[in-house]
């Protein structure tokens, strides 16, 4: 089976590697100095007290690499549409497109979501550019129950967590995400397939929507914001508005937001994946965590103002940093 990494992080290294162990054929889309890691020493996953070691193809043109069986992109919502605009030359016909991505993606509201169903949001996918390159026929959604980080380009370190969902934008059980599934148990991962994808979408998004944003304009750790009584109020009227929209779209959240503090809380000092993209100078994800939340409110009808303030507040600090997109 031919498999290919469209960014070769954290999760797509991670991924990658248990895969090429299960004997697939793989490869990576990248540039820089993560190209030339993995084309001169291949890609390392320290995992635990296990080191492993993969060797696969490298290139920064698609076109080198052709038509694959299984894309899996894995990079962060701001490149999604340089990724979109290059894909080409890896999709046939029957390749499955394995988007393994925080937030909401361009995908979500394709076969789903009511009287929503089909409609393009904006925030994520402005003018449907990315829909029209990556059909959402091809697509297959994953959502990442893991923690990973880069040592260094092409040394990825796996800290906890070996959760993996998959399923249909459709909601639809096909063989080929059966297969899926079957697959990534097979490579070690505590696989599921979701009958429906986008309720696992929105759960996740439901507790790193704000702790994401607001760790990363603060700088704090996940213990300490939910230790301020003030702000972890902020954090819960925020997550009840993104639970009135999740009722209208059809996926209710059957939990109070105090039910996912406790969860949260069971990190410890966590440092978010936002505040170490802000570290390191990369652009954050502030559209698919949090202005598609505000886009959906929008079209539900749903009135969001914690939202908007901690919308507005984020992009205002990452601007500053040159993290977001100037007005």
């Amino acid at each position: 089976m031919k498999v290919c990494i469209y960014g070769a992080g954290a999760i797509g290294g991670w991924i990658g590697t248990h895969l090429a162990r299960q004997g697939c054929n793989l490869s990576a889309v990248a540039r820089g100095a993560t190209l030339e890691a993995l084309q001169q020493h291949g890609l390392l996953l320290r995992q635990g007290d296990e080191d492993m070691h993969t060797s696969l193809v490298a290139r920064e043109n698609p076109a080198d690499l052709g038509v694959q069986d299984l894309v899996i992109v894995s990079v962060k919502a701001p490149a999604m549409a340089e990724v979109a605009h290059h894909i080409a030359p890896l999709l046939g016909p029957d390749t499955v497109v394995l988007t393994a991505m925080n937030g909401v993606p361009w995908w979500f509201l394709q076969g789903f979501g009511g009287a929503l169903s089909g409609a393009t949001l904006e925030s994520v996918d402005p003018a449907g550019a990315i829909a029209q390159r990556i059909p959402a026929a091809q697509v297959i959604g994953c959502v990442v129950h893991a923690s990973c980080s880069v040592d260094m380009p092409g040394v990825i370190r796996h800290h906890f967590g070996n959760g993996l969902i998959v399923g249909e934008p459709s909601g639809t059980d096909t063989p080929r995400v059966q297969a899926l599934g079957a697959l990534l148990a097979q490579a070690g991962f505590n696989a599921t397939v979701s009958p429906q994808i986008q309720k696992d979408v929105w759960y996740k998004l439901w507790g790193n929507m704000t702790i994401n944003p607001i760790s990363a304009f603060t700088g704090a750790t996940t213990n300490v914001i939910l230790d301020d009584p003030l702000v972890r109020d902020f954090v819960s009227r925020i997550m009840l508005e993104a639970k009135a929209i999740g009722e209208r779209i059809g996926i209710p959240i059957a939990q109070t937001p105090e039910d996912r503090h406790a969860v949260t809380r069971k990190l410890g000092a966590f440092r978010t994946s936002m505040l170490q993209d802000v570290d390191a100078g990369k652009p954050v994800e502030l559209d698919a965590l949090v202005a598609s939340v505000r886009e959906l409110g929008q079209l539900t009808k749903v009135a969001t103002p914690f939202t908007d303030a901690l919308l507005g507040l984020s992009r205002l600090h990452a601007r500053g940093l040159g993290l977001y997109p100037q007005q």
